[in-house]
């Protein structure tokens, strides 16, 4: 039987690294795409993060984090020259 952690921390992680896919392609096929651009959207990501006052459940709020999580690693990755 899986317990209720194992599916938090399987769906944390698989947000994770679709995010991160996504932002790999996106780089790659789109020349127009910046850091500055994907800063703007982490902002965006912050702000529905604070803005949960009407309750996201918990699955979404697992989802936001991964995905701020995602954007904050490959804008860390990308400044530092690795992707």
């Amino acid at each position: 039987m899986i317990s209720s952690v194992d599916w938090r921390e399987k769906k944390y992680e698989e947000t994770f690294d679709q995010e991160v896919r996504g932002l790999e392609r996106r780089k790659e096929s789109d020349p127009d795409c910046t850091i500055e651009d994907l800063e703007g959207i982490l902002k965006h990501l912050y702000h529905m993060d604070g803005a949960d006052w009407g309750g996201r459940g918990e699955v979404q709020d697992i989802t936001l984090s991964a995905t701020i999580a995602a954007y904050e690693h490959f804008i860390a990755q990308w400044k530092a020259g690795r992707v």
